[in-house]
């Protein structure tokens, strides 16, 4: 009893605290954190110029997958590739990015996922000096991905339309010319001429 007891019971109460303890110990870090933001985002306004090319050149040589999260940051996805997430910010902090040596720290000690929060803060901060992507890169890469199936359905939906307006056109009485400049007026019917009045007849007996 007193053997299961050491070997499966305080271990797992330990585990629990150590997890609770942790979870403290992020929530600390993070409130730390938002105290000192504005100061941070003071000390990157006035080192942007110098930030953008060291900080595009970091992220053009990082896997795809943290540049995804880079762009679109979720709290599951730092959970999950907190590995990289630490990584990253540790290359930031090799350039001196204001907030980022905080944040490895926190990071490295209780994984991305529990200071979510900063993490992201500083990946916003980061958005804001690479690049803009060019729409028409996003319109063709849309274009590629429509199947021969849905293609065939748009083709067979436009023959559908296509029809419909012979049918209507059909059915529709001729519509007249619309007259054009160039052309004369069409010349107004002509009035019945007004009969003159008969000739008295000359049957008529003469007068006396």
């Amino acid at each position: 009893m007193v053997n299961y007891w050491k070997s499966k019971v305080l271990p797992t109460i330990k585990k629990v605290f150590d997890k609770n303890g942790k979870k403290a110990a992020a929530v600390e870090a993070c409130k730390s954190f938002d105290e000192s933001k504005e100061e941070i985002t003071k000390e990157f306004e006035e080192k942007k110029t110098e930030l953008q090319p060291k900080v595009v050149e970091i992220y053009e040589a990082s896997a795809v997958e943290i540049k995804t999260l880079v762009k679109k940051p979720t709290q599951s996805g730092l959970k999950k590739k907190s590995t990289v997430v630490v990584k990253f910010v540790e290359e930031l902090v090799k350039i001196d990015f204001p907030g980022s040596k905080p944040v490895s720290e926190a990071a490295g000690k209780y994984g991305a996922g529990l200071v979510s929060g900063p993490v992201i803060f500083i990946f916003e901060k980061v958005c804001t000096l690479l690049p803009v992507e060019e729409p028409p890169a996003a319109v063709e890469s849309t274009s590629k991905d429509i199947t021969p199936e849905a293609a065939a359905e748009i083709k067979k939906e436009e023959e559908v339309a296509a029809e419909k307006v012979e049918e209507e056109a059909e059915a529709a009485p001729p519509a007249p010319p619309a007259p054009t400049e160039d052309a004369p007026a069409p010349a107004a019917p002509a009035e019945p001429a007004q009969a003159e009045p008969a000739p008295e007849s000359s049957t008529e007996p003469a007068k006396a």
